[in-house]
């Protein structure tokens, strides 16, 4: 895997941090997991939920995990507020687990970059709805959101 610089870098501008928020999006709503790893350095360190990852082998593993138990994922970020190399969003995930239950989950992650665009610092936190299959809002094709769907704030959430 490569540490190839990953624009735009900080310190973040509103147009460049909203600019990161969909390319981290875009990223994780292809479910590649080599793909997304090479978004954060070789010794990001994340806690996700009560789970804590530290580097890309491990970051690839624990997306392995989720997107085999997350079926039918489909993602939309956004940028809630952002300082020199720090950016804040608020996110809203659909996906269903092997027996067809369907799930919303809604979080928060704080992002710390270095000087070359990779993600070193990842917090999240996120809580999980269980919804009916017609509570559903997102219905895009699986893979990136198209420009013109709704964002959280649009969609009310």
């Amino acid at each position: 895997m490569t540490d190839a610089p990953r624009p735009p870098f900080p310190p973040f501008t509103r147009e460049t941090a909203v600019q990161k928020v969909r390319l981290a999006e875009d990223g994780w709503n292809s479910r590649d997991p080599e793909k997304v790893a090479l978004a954060y350095t070789v010794d990001s360190r994340w806690r996700n939920r009560a789970e804590f990852v530290t580097g890309r082998d491990e970051i690839i593993a624990f997306l392995t995990r989720k997107w085999a138990r997350e079926l039918d994922y489909r993602l939309i970020k956004e940028l809630w507020a952002f300082d020199g190399n720090r950016i804040a969003v608020r996110f809203a995930y659909e996906c269903h687990d092997d027996s067809g239950n369907w799930f919303r989950s809604y979080g928060n992650e704080n992002w710390e970059f270095d000087d070359a665009g990779l993600m070193r610092l990842r917090y999240a936190c996120i809580n999980d709805l269980p919804i009916k299959e017609s509570e559903r809002r997102y219905h895009w094709p699986l893979g990136r959101r198209p420009d013109d769907h709704p964002g959280l704030s649009d969609l009310g959430l």
